[in-house]
């Protein structure tokens, strides 16, 4: 299947025209990205590090923060490029291109997030079968199987996106190309792909979310059985981080794909929040609320300080 697209280049409008507001932007969203890398390098070099940590939970986390580097470099990259530069452009390809990687990491994202909580519901509901239940065999095959079907997604997506045919409108009203965004500029007919776009979005992330949902339902059944209420603090606790990341990545990416495409201060909003924001965030949820991370990063400070005394 090509692409037969008379044009060759997207314009991308980005997020304003105004020189001062673009360069204000750019030192914000650098920040952001520095902060991103940083942060889930940490998280990285933490957990691997670290024996304490090797144990299903930080190993989802781990690849969690690897995800979120890769979420976020498919797009902010991009994104300072052309806050800083006259001609916004970006060829079909590498715009196709940057809609599979998108994909192909958020629905990642998404299947993590559900194998997160089911971790989250064995610790909770059988404890003293935790590590026999999440052998490494189970953990390695769930996270295989997270990158398979999201890789498998993106790629029916995109194959059947490379069917549309653009020839004259080049203007993008986004920072980055999403399939939702290249709907308006194409000439041939987009049933197909916006067909296997919203069957992938409610078989993907809808499914993803109904296993988070009824993992949680379970644990808070069986939280609620816990006799003494430091048993169901403690018990809340190791899964309130999961929780949080769970509401910032489906409450701005669910809303931005199903909402009409309009190229609205809100849509570009709800794109920032899950593809640039939320990978920020992510590190410090984990250790902000994580008494064993916390420690664990003094652990690690204090070794290498230590180190160059």
């Amino acid at each position: 299947m090509r692409n037969h697209s008379v044009i060759s280049e997207f314009i991308l409008l980005g997020l304003s025209v105004d020189p001062q507001i673009q360069a204000l932007l750019f030192v914000l969203f650098l920040v952001i990205y520095l902060l991103t890398l940083m942060g889930n390098l940490m998280l990285l070099l933490v957990i691997g590090f670290d024996p304490r940590l090797h144990i299903p939970m930080y190993f989802f986390l781990r690849q969690l923060s690897f995800l979120d580097l890769c979420h976020s470099s498919v797009t902010v990259p991009k994104l300072l490029e052309n806050l800083l530069s006259e001609k916004k452009t970006v060829s079909v390809e590498g715009c196709l291109a940057q809609v599979f990687f998108l994909f192909a990491s958020g629905g990642t994202e998404s299947c993590l997030l559900a194998v997160m909580a089911y971790d989250r519901y064995v610790a909770i509901s059988s404890p003293l079968l935790y590590a026999q239940v999440m052998n490494r065999q189970l953990c390695m095959g769930l996270v295989w199987a997270s990158w398979s079907l999201a890789f498998l997604d993106a790629l029916i997506n995109i194959l059947v996106a490379l069917n549309l045919d653009f020839c004259e409108a080049q203007d993008i009203h986004h920072f980055c190309c999403e399939l939702p965004s290249l709907y308006p500029l194409s000439c041939s007919d987009v049933t197909a792909s916006f067909t296997a776009l919203l069957c992938s979005s409610v078989l993907h992330f809808f499914g993803n979310f109904l296993l988070i949902f009824f993992s949680y339902v379970r644990i808070l059944s069986t939280i609620l059985r816990i006799s003494s209420s430091t048993g169901r603090s403690k018990a809340f606790s190791t899964c309130s981080s999961h929780l949080t990341a769970v509401i910032f990545f489906y409450g701005s990416g669910l809303l931005r794909y199903l909402m009409p495409n309009s190229g609205s201060i809100r849509e570009l909003i709800f794109s920032l929040q899950y593809s640039v924001i939320t990978p920020m965030l992510n590190p410090l949820i984990y250790s902000l609320k994580n008494k064993e991370m916390k420690a664990a990063v003094k652990r690690m400070l204090r070794k290498y300080f230590w180190c160059f005394k």
